[in-house]
C-alpha cells in the first residue's frame, strides 16, 4: 500500500519535520488511556485535563522534551491491601502531545482526579525580510534589511 504525504508539494520545502511529528502522533494515539480533553480557554490559551483518578500527585510526572509534553503515571502498589475483587487498575501510563513551537506550558494541577495542564500560545512577531536583487552588470547592492512588526499592529 503506497503512502499519501501531506507534505508532497513542491511548494512545501522543509517540511519533513511535520511529516515525522504526523507520524510520531499517530502511533502515540493507538493507546486510549487516560481519557483526555483538549480545550480553549482563552484566545491564546489552552488546556489539557487528563483523567488520572486513583493517582496521587507524586505519582504523577509531566515534563516537556523536544516540543513533545509528555505526562507519565506510576501507581505504587500498596502489598498489604488484600482485595476481595479489583476492578480498578493501579497501571502505569505515559501520553504524549506534540506542541507547535512557541507554545509554552503555563502550569499543571490536579484536583478531583483530573490533572489540568495550562498551555499559552504567545502572538507571534511577524518578520519581513527584504531580499536584495543582484545582476552581473552590478558590483554591490545595499544589504537586505530586517524588519520585525508586532502581528497587532500590521505589516511595515
Amino acid at each position: 500500500m503506497t503512502r499519501l504525504s501531506l507534505f508532497n508539494s513542491p511548494l512545501l520545502l522543509g517540511f519533513e519535520q511535520f511529516e515525522r511529528t504526523v507520524d510520531r502522533v499517530a502511533k502515540a494515539s493507538a493507546d486510549g488511556y487516560p481519557p483526555y480533553n483538549i480545550e480553549q480557554t482563552s484566545e491564546d490559551g489552552l488546556r489539557i485535563t487528563l483523567a488520572v483518578a486513583g493517582f496521587r500527585t507524586d505519582e504523577l510526572t509531566v515534563f516537556l522534551e523536544n516540543n513533545q509534553l509528555v505526562v507519565r503515571g506510576k501507581q505504587v502498589d500498596e502489598k498489604d491491601r488484600v482485595y476481595i475483587h479489583r476492578g480498578i487498575a493501579a497501571r502505569q501510563f505515559q501520553r504524549s502531545f506534540v506542541l507547535a513551537d512557541g507554545i509554552e506550558v503555563a502550569g499543571a494541577s490536579l484536583d478531583n482526579g483530573l490533572l489540568s495542564i495550562d498551555l499559552r500560545r504567545p502572538e507571534p512577531v511577524s518578520k519581513v525580510k527584504t531580499i536584495a536583487i543582484k545582476t552581473p552588470a552590478q558590483s554591490a547592492r545595499p544589504p537586505s534589511i530586517d524588519i520585525a512588526t508586532d502581528s497587532n499592529k500590521g505589516a511595515a
